[in-house]
């Protein structure tokens, strides 16, 4: 994506991003990655990638020319003082400059979400606090996931006010993370992913091979 909207103004078509996403495949693919789900083999993902493109090229082309960074780096600040501060990363940020309106994108390659989930999610949120902070008499921001298996698109928002709630909820959770003092073991599927199995008291040395 970062690469499409980079070169958008560029004589380029569908076949050339295919072929971008193929080569950078075969440049940063390492045969030591592990694939998670046993019933998926490398080929798959290559071939979800480009239905994925297909799908994206066909639902926007031509693609506007409203797009004012990709991979945009911001930082929160939780406090007054700056002694708590966040990073993150920003897929695609736009600018609606007839409407003043501000779009924060963001690109999943994983199940779709309820509108629910999106309303309460907190990634998109804190990035406009970021924006706003950035740029000066903003209308609207509106928060955008692109959902890529699902091939859909769907858009929150946040008040003002939902949005010092939310830097304040995060602030007062990191408080409460720095007076705990023992952290109890939380078993999920998101253990196939840590690097620390080894070290973990919910894995023993009987099931850990099936993990790694």
């Amino acid at each position: 994506m970062e690469w499409i909207y980079n070169n958008r103004e560029k004589d380029f078509n569908l076949d050339k991003i295919i072929k971008y996403f193929i080569d950078s495949w075969i440049k940063d693919y390492k045969l030591n990655i592990k694939i998670i789900k046993e019933n998926l083999k490398v080929e798959d993902y290559i071939n979800k990638g480009i239905k994925f493109l297909i799908n994206y090229f066909i639902k926007y082309y031509p693609f506007k020319d409203n797009t004012i960074e990709t991979e945009k780096k911001v930082y929160i600040s939780l406090d007054k003082n700056d002694q708590y501060l966040l990073i993150g990363y920003i897929d695609r940020l736009v600018h609606d400059k007839e409407n003043n309106i501000f779009e924060i994108h963001d690109y999943k390659t994983g199940s779709i979400k309820s509108q629910k989930e999106l309303d309460e999610d907190r990634q998109l949120a804190i990035y406009s606090l970021a924006i706003r902070n950035s740029y000066k008499d903003i209308d609207k921001i509106k928060l955008v996931w692109h959902f890529f298996e699902a091939n859909q698109e769907l858009i929150s928002e946040r008040t003002i006010e939902q949005l010092e709630n939310l830097r304040n909820e995060i602030l007062n959770l990191i408080k409460k993370i720095e007076l705990t003092k023992e952290f109890t073991t939380n078993k999920s599927n998101l253990c196939n992913w840590c690097e620390y199995k080894t070290k973990c008291p919910e894995f023993t040395k009987e099931n850990l091979n099936y993990f790694i």
